[in-house]
Parts: C-alpha cells; structure tokens; sequence
C-alpha cells in the first residue's frame, strides 16, 4: 500500500532496494550485477530477462521487452525482481507524497521514477522463478475488466492521469469537428469482415451480419485475405444467392487485418457507417446494428464501442462473462485508454474519418491503433449493453501465445502508446502558443 511505502522508504539504508514479487533462484553475483548496472547507468529501475522454472530439470528461457515512453499500462513485466534506486525513491516521496491506494504504491513509484529516466533493461537471464499463474494468455487478458479489481483499476486510472498531466500529454481539451462526408453513400452501413482461413465459422458470422433488422439500407464487405482452407468457397456460394453479400479480394497479398479493413473502407460498395464483426463472432440478436447506427447518429461521434459476452463455440456463456469496460468516461477515457489494453467491441466508424486516417496494415493492435488516434481528436459513443457475442475456441489467434509472440504484441502497443503520448505533447503545446 502507498501507507506502507511511505513509512518504509526513510528507514531503507544503501544505494539500490531490491524488491521481489516471487520467489526467485538468484545468485549472489547475479544480484551484484543488476545493482551495477543500474549504478553504471545512474539508472532509477532496473530489471533483467529471467528463466522460466517448470521443474527442477526443465527450464525455458523467458525474455522480457524494453520499455518506453508509452509503457504506461500497469501490467509491464518487469519479472519478479526489480531494482531501485534509493535516492529516487527518496526524492520522489519528498517531491510529493505518494497518492492513497491499497494495492498501486509500487506503480506509482514506478510511473514517477519513469519521468526522470526511464527503467533499464538487463537481456541477461539473472535467476529462475516458477509461475503462479498458469492460465493462458487469451484468459489473462480481461483482468483489468473484472469486477473484482474495480477499485484497484480506479486507483491506477487515477496514478496513470496525473502521470499524463506531469509529462504534459493529457488528451487536448477541445475536440475536432468530424470532417465534411459525401451526401451520399451506396447504403447507411456497412459491416466488415476481414477472413483469412475461417471454414468453421465464417458462414455463421456472415449469416449473423445479414440478418440484422434496420430500418436503413446495408450491406455485408466481408475481404477474403486469399483463404486456401474453403473459406472461399462458401464465400462464394453465400453471395451468388444474397446481393447484399459483397466478397472482396484484394490483389494485394501482404494485408494484415488493419490493411484488410482499409480495402473495405475505401471500396465505393463502403457505406456512412463501418460496423465491425470479426470471422469468429456473432452479434447478440438481430437489433444490434440498428441500436449502433443509431448511437453514432445522435451525435458527433467518430465512433461507437459497444460491450460484447463471451462466450464459448456453442454459445454458452463463459468467464468473465460480459465485457463492458466500463472503466470508460467520457471525460478521462480517452486518457485511461493509454493505461488498458483495449477499447472494447464491436466497433463502429464514420467511414469518411476511416478514410482520412487508415489503420495500420497489421494483425495484431490495429483496433487499438485507431481507437488511440480517433479518441485523440474526436468524440467516441459508447454502449454498455452487450451487443457482440465473442466466441473463444481453440481457433482463436490469441487463445495461448508463447512468450516471444506476447513480447512482440507487447511492445508494439506501447510503440502505439508511445507515438500517441508524443502526438499529445506536441498537440499541448500547440495549444499554449
């Protein structure tokens, strides 16, 4: 707790405090390492690569990633043992007090330290630890929407915006006007389904696209991204007897998910609206597109996010149950979204503004990628009523990454995290001239 750490820091004695957060196999030079290290570089925090113990025989390497001007997110892996330096740390209580929590001392301490140098990285294995947590990475994922951590994500939302205001990169105050559009489009909406090897799901989604119930013309842009599986084929199949079902595939062969939404969104078939539906998924009933147009509709909104459930391949419910983040306010969510790890789903555009900002031409944070940049200048509606049903299986892409594919998602989104926190110190600045 933050009482904890303030009555413990004035009684530390030394240079460096070594904190672990599980037991660990460390050596005593190992040790003397990691205290140089953050010596030799007058470092705040320093912190190394480790190995990963299953059983006394059995160890696996286990890298960690550097970290950046946008490693915000309060779930960083730093490993079990992390070093400080005393004098920050006393310099930083003395600057000002830590803020009350019970359980986000250690990230405030970490996020403030940050703002005088940033923590270093050891890629040296230093020590093995077992895990405590076993559980696969697509389960890990919606910690920070569990009920049960709500307070603990209150606090860190708290931590994490007066880290924003120090480092001056809060979400400029006054918002953009969306952009001028055609007066016309082909329908209202559009829903977009980006596929690459689907065969077991594809027709389900795009039958639960295609019965959606509206009182405005829409269409069905699913981009094939050349599937060899069969997906195609019944692609085919589907749209030689539903107009309403466009099968789009691109020339090129390099597009990624967020290239693929840019073939559709730029499609003169695209209609006002970009309605999101993945290959895997389904919306809740058939009412879902209607309540979302007409949320984007009721104001001037860039976008809309709604909630989703999750639930397994036949449909029944799973764990966590609905997925709302209802973390989100407008007045500070644009702001938390650089701590979490995700806007929600399903998504919806105004297609004029995808257009003018495109995604980013990957498979992986390409959701959050444009989510940072629109919330960054525009309004974003949202709905807390589960809309989308999110079916996990053993197809899913994320259902249990292995170590280096975590590191490599990782580190790509605080790159996003880190271009965002720059893109909002400059527009601050821009501000105050």
């Amino acid at each position: 707790s933050s009482a904890t750490w303030t009555r413990l820091v004035p009684l530390l004695e030394g240079e460096i405090v070594l904190t672990f957060s599980a037991p660990v196999r460390l050596a005593s030079s190992d040790r003397e390492r990691i205290c140089r290290a953050l010596a030799d570089c007058d470092g705040t925090i320093c912190y190394s690569d480790r190995t990963l113990e299953i059983t006394q025989t059995n160890r696996v390497p286990e890298p960690g990633i550097d970290y950046q001007l946008g490693s915000i997110r309060d779930d960083f892996d730093f490993g079990p043992v992390m070093a400080w330096s005393l004098a920050d740390l006393r310099r930083t209580l003395a600057d000002h007090p830590l803020a009350p929590s019970r359980m986000s001392a250690l990230y405030e301490l970490r996020l403030r330290l940050s703002e005088r140098r940033l923590p270093t990285r050891l890629p040296e294995p230093l020590y093995a630890y077992q895990k405590s947590d076993h559980r696969p990475t697509g389960s890990r994922v919606f910690d920070y929407v569990d009920p049960r951590q709500r307070e603990i994500q209150i606090e860190r939302e708290q931590i994490a915006t007066q880290h924003l205001i120090r480092i001056q990169a809060l979400r400029p105050a006054t918002l953009r006007p969306l952009p001028p559009e055609p007066d016309e489009f082909p329908v209202e909406a559009s829903i977009v389904i980006p596929v690459r090897n689907r065969v077991r799901t594809i027709a389900d989604a795009v039958q639960s696209a295609l019965s959606q119930v509206t009182d405005f013309p829409f269409n069905v842009l699913v981009v094939d991204n050349h599937s060899d599986d069969g997906t195609s084929t019944i692609l085919s199949e589907l749209a030689a007897r539903e107009p309403r079902l466009n099968h789009l595939v691109p020339t090129r062969t390099d597009l990624g998910i967020g290239g693929c939404w840019n073939h559709a969104v730029q499609s003169n078939m695209c209609g006002r609206f970009t309605c999101q539906l993945d290959s895997d998924d389904l919306y809740a009933d058939s009412t879902a597109l209607q309540h979302i147009v007409d949320g984007l509709r009721a104001g001037p909104y860039a976008m809309l996010v709604g909630s989703y459930a999750m639930v397994d391949f036949q449909l029944n419910s799973i764990p966590p149950g609905i997925i709302d983040h209802r973390e989100w306010t407008d007045s500070n969510g644009p702001n938390n979204l650089l701590r979490v790890n995700g806007i929600g789903a399903p998504r919806c555009f105004r297609t004029q503004v995808l257009r003018l900002h495109p995604l980013p031409n990957v498979s992986y944070g390409e959701d959050y990628a444009i989510s940072l940049r629109l919330s960054r200048d525009y309004a974003v509606a949202r709905i807390f009523e589960p809309l989308y049903l999110c079916r996990r299986w053993e197809g899913n892409s994320d259902a249990d990454l292995p170590i280096i594919t975590q590191n490599r998602y990782n580190q790509y989104k605080d790159l996003l995290r880190t271009l965002e926190i720059q893109a909002r110190q400059i527009a601050g600045r821009e501000v105050t001239r």
